[in-house]
């Protein structure tokens, strides 16, 4: 199973490496290689998620989430979103900003005569719009999971009065709203505080519909196969289409610190589609189908909450990065590898103890008569 599941990625990997060496030398192929490497141990939180919401689909959703899906993933959020976050700013034509991209100035003012900065700062720049918009609809779904009342728990001490405070009507939104306003007061520039809170309102209000609507025809669908095999309850039709866009402005929320961190190893947009896209977010979808296969969430049981406590954990992280505020990459990875590893540690020691038999009492001899 385990190589049916990663043999493709493996594969990919292999050729992206090569692709990588044949365009620019073992230089390229190692940035490459770290690149990868540096996606998968973001995003192993965006796996578990992933899985948890992938459980829900019927086979057909879940094959166009793992086609479809990964293109999207790879040409959309690796390659053409720096691509278009830079013709937006700088007002190029999609063809200026690749040729600014793959070959940079070495002085700004010998591609703009403005004195207009370089595609890496460019990119750079957009961060705190782009923070805004993934931190809020990653905070969202965290928000929605903490103030569920759920029948297991994990930091019960915490857990439980926050399931008890999500009794209140909208209390994710009235949460995630306070913060998006003190992060826009405090944290952003006046420069940018109009737009991070519209870029906010617009990740708030986009987590709203899609997982609303995803959540509505699921409803409507499972009424209507109330009679039917049980495997009709998984999301078909209507509810697997906003499940799978649901999905893919999860995956691109967790992306957007990637392709920003990327920066800080190469600017170069070739071999971040390689490295994050090829390499990254292919390992991470046969993550993510690992998972799901060996019904690793039923297995761990506090899997899920501690990805969804990494996905806090993030959410708060690019907030805080809105304004002069730098949290490098390899600190959010380690917050979320710490958060899973705790989780999956706590399911095993549950595990064993559910597993060890109780003492069998010991009955009193009956009395001779």
């Amino acid at each position: 199973m385990v190589l049916r599941i990663f043999g493709l990625s493996l594969v990919v990997t292999v050729l992206s490496l090569g692709v990588a060496f044949l365009y620019g030398g073992p230089t390229a192929l190692a940035l490459c290689l770290i690149l990868g490497i540096l996606e998968v141990s973001l995003s192993f939180d965006n796996a578990v998620i992933n899985a948890t919401v992938l459980e829900k689909m019927s086979e057909f959703w879940q094959k166009i989430f793992l086609t479809i899906g990964i293109l999207i993933a790879v040409f959309g959020m690796r390659l053409v979103f720096p691509l278009a976050i830079v013709w937006v700013t700088a007002g190029l034509n999609p063809v200026e900003a690749f040729d600014l991209a793959l070959n940079p100035p070495a002085d700004d003012a010998a591609f703009f005569p403005d004195g207009s900065p370089s595609y890496e700062t460019l990119l750079t720049d957009a961060h705190p719009q782009i923070a805004a918009f993934g931190g809020m609809f990653l905070a969202m779904l965290f928000l929605n999971f903490i103030f569920e009342d759920r029948e297991i728990k994990w930091l019960s001490w915490v857990e439980r009065p926050l399931a008890k405070a999500g009794k209140l009507d909208m209390m994710s939104v009235v949460v995630a709203g306070i913060g998006l306003v003190l992060a826009a007061e405090f944290l952003a520039h006046d420069d940018t505080r109009s737009t991070v809170l519209l870029a906010g309102l617009l990740g708030m209000i986009l987590y709203i519909a899609v997982d609303g609507l995803g959540s509505m025809f699921h409803v409507e669908e499972q009424a209507e196969a109330a009679s039917g095999p049980s495997e009709l309850a998984k999301a078909t039709g209507k509810a697997g289409f906003f499940l799978f866009l649901y999905l893919e402005v999860l995956d691109a929320s967790f992306s957007f610190d990637g392709v920003i961190g990327a920066f800080a190893i190469t600017a170069d947009p070739i071999i971040i589609a390689l490295g994050l896209g090829l390499i990254g977010a292919m390992f991470v979808r046969s993550i993510t189908v690992y998972l799901v296969r060996r019904g690793t969430l039923n297995e761990y049981v506090y899997l899920e909450h501690g990805a969804h406590w990494a996905i806090g954990a993030l959410a708060l992280i690019l907030l805080i990065t809105v304004g002069d505020i730098h949290v490098h990459e390899l600190v959010t990875g380690l917050i979320g590898i710490a958060f899973i590893g705790a989780a999956v540690l706590s399911s095993i020691l549950r595990n064993r103890k559910e597993d060890d038999p109780k003492p069998a009492e010991v009955s009193e001899p009956a009395p001779v008569s």
